[in-house]
Parts: C-alpha cells; sequence; structure tokens
C-alpha cells in the first residue's frame, strides 16, 4: 500500500505544459492507455514498445476524454514521461547521445527511429500488473484530469478494435488512387499515428494473406514465441507512391526482400522471377539465380494479387 500511495501522487501531480488551452492533458492519456495495457494483459514485461495497439488507445481515449483544443501527439508524453520519476527511456543503439540532448521530440518517426521502448520503475510495473491496483491508478487519473468526461472512458478495447478493422478494410479492398488521396491528405494534416498505423497493418497483414511463407523460396518458419522470418514488402516503395493496399505488397524473406528492394531480382507479367544481369554472385549452395524464371506463390484469393503495373513501374526503376 506505501508503493500504491507513492505512485497515487506521482500521476496526481504529473508535470503538464502550460499552454492557450491549459495543461496539456497528453500524459495522463498515455498513461491510462499503458494502463489499459496492462489490465488486458497485453503488456506482461516491463517493456512498453510503441506499438499500433497502443498508439491507437492512445487516438481512441483522446477522442473520448479530451474536450480542449491540445492537439493529439503521441510522440510528446512517451518522451516527456522521462521527467517524471518512474519512466524511462531505452535508446536504440547509436541514440543514446541523440536522446541525452533532445529537449523534446513530437514526431512519431522520429520517435520511433530513436527509442527502443520504455520501461517503468520495478514497484510500478508490479502494481500495474495486478488488477486491483491497477484500477486504482486508472480511477485516480480519470478523477483528476477527466472529471466531466470520465464517464465516456471505456475500458474494454472494442473501440480499438473496430478501429483496426477499418484500417485493414481498406488495405485489403480499396483503390490504390483512393487510398493515395487519403494518405496525401493525412500527410497534409501531419496525422503521422493514422499513417504509422496502417503501415504498421499493412507489415502485419501481407505475410498473413501468404500464409507467413515468402512467396519467391517458399521458407516458411512457424514459432511458439509468435516470430515471423516473412517480411511484407511494397512493390513500389511507400515514399513514392503512398500504397499500402495490398496490390502494392508481396511476402518475401529478409534476403529477398533486401534483394528486391536493390532492384537485383524483379517479378514479371507472368508473376515469374526476373534475375537483374547487372550484377554477379558468387558461387554458393545459396545462389539467387537458383530462383530465376520460377513463378511466385500467390494468395489463394485471386483480389489479393499484386497488381502487376507495380511490378512493371519496379522493373522500369532497374532496368530490367
Amino acid at each position: 500500500m506505501k508503493d500504491l500511495q507513492k505512485y497515487l501522487y506521482y500521476f496526481k501531480k504529473l508535470k503538464r505544459g502550460s499552454t492557450k488551452y491549459g495543461p496539456a492533458p497528453h500524459k495522463a492519456i498515455l498513461l491510462l492507455s499503458v494502463l489499459q495495457r496492462f489490465q488486458l494483459k497485453k503488456i506482461n514485461s516491463n517493456q512498453i514498445f510503441i506499438t499500433p495497439e497502443l498508439v491507437m488507445l492512445f487516438k481512441t481515449n483522446w477522442s473520448n476524454l479530451v474536450r480542449t483544443g491540445h492537439v493529439c501527439n503521441f510522440s510528446l508524453p512517451f518522451f516527456h514521461l522521462r521527467g517524471e520519476k518512474f519512466w524511462h527511456l531505452v535508446p536504440k543503439s547509436g541514440f543514446e547521445g541523440f536522446l541525452l540532448n533532445r529537449e523534446s521530440i513530437s514526431s512519431l518517426s522520429e520517435l520511433n527511429g530513436s527509442v527502443q521502448y520504455a520501461f517503468l520503475d520495478d514497484n510500478l510495473f508490479e502494481l500495474m500488473c495486478d488488477p486491483k491496483t491497477n484500477k486504482f491508478l486508472h480511477q485516480l487519473i480519470l478523477d483528476e484530469y477527466f472529471p466531466s468526461a470520465k464517464k465516456n472512458y471505456s475500458y474494454s478495447s472494442s473501440l480499438q478494435q473496430k478501429l483496426f478493422e477499418e484500417i485493414e478494410a481498406k488495405i485489403l479492398n480499396e483503390d490504390a488512387s483512393e487510398y493515395r488521396a487519403e494518405i496525401i491528405k493525412l500527410l497534409e494534416q501531419k496525422n503521422e499515428e493514422e499513417i504509422f498505423l496502417r503501415g504498421s497493418l499493412f507489415k502485419r497483414e501481407i505475410p498473413k494473406i501468404y500464409n507467413y511463407t515468402c512467396c519467391i523460396s517458399g521458407m516458411r518458419i512457424t514459432s511458439s514465441a509468435s516470430v515471423s522470418m516473412i517480411d511484407a514488402c511494397h512493390i513500389v516503395p511507400f515514399s513514392q507512391s503512398y500504397n499500402d493496399t495490398v496490390s502494392n505488397g508481396i511476402a518475401l524473406c529478409p534476403n529477398l526482400h533486401r534483394a528486391f528492394d536493390r532492384g537485383l531480382i524483379g517479378i514479371d507479367d507472368d508473376y515469374k522471377v526476373i534475375v537483374n544481369s547487372n550484377w554477379n554472385e558468387e558461387q554458393s549452395s545459396y545462389l539467387i539465380k537458383h530462383f530465376e524464371n520460377k513463378k511466385i506463390l500467390l494468395p489463394s484469393d485471386k483480389t489479393c494479387y499484386p497488381n502487376l503495373e507495380n511490378f512493371s513501374s519496379h522493373r522500369k526503376k532497374f532496368d530490367f
């Protein structure tokens, strides 16, 4: 109980930025979202990663609870909570000095590129894992920071799941030109969270469509630890196409993903592998040229086939 009282006090005294709309609600929303992930048993170790689920919870909790003119931004509280006594950031390799010298990070791409994960004090981690003390922490944040809107808060993740399904439907079914128009609009709005969510779901959906199998090599590894060795590969890079739809994706193992991205291999109009003649490889048991003229594995659902025009654009880019 002594530890609980300490962290209830810390949560009640969050350092919040002063703005023209009043004290910023960002830290409180992020802590609620983290507590919710613990409550749903989706966080089982003291490592809080920047996942699409956490970002989505942050967005839905924000829409339910925040009634001021503040801008919804996940990166700000994830970074600035390090100013509290219980939240600690672990930088990615090579970014130790970068994080140490930064006063703020407001870009999700910058945050995701430099931070590996956050972790809590051990005692707070145990309190969040326990359903009873988790609820005490939940309730304090709702009472302290959102007294008039707390009736709109949901302990379940049903709204989050619904939003995920809506994005998945766009990736699977939406016309590429319509999808591109939506992405351009999101970029104009600087809505990084939505773009991050779409990109993350593309990375999950494409391997699933190909049954977690590399469409060229046929490699498939399953693991009880939910480890996948199959990547979602954009045929035309997202930076050029703004296209996360299934028509612009194939599933590849990492070495063939790199080979495709660098133009060492391509796919022809019969869905067969072409090996670019502009490079040579040393003799070994793992020659990429062994795959030449092999037809790639395709999804069981023809509506999920990759678009041949995208393969054509890829070949033109690398002078096949």
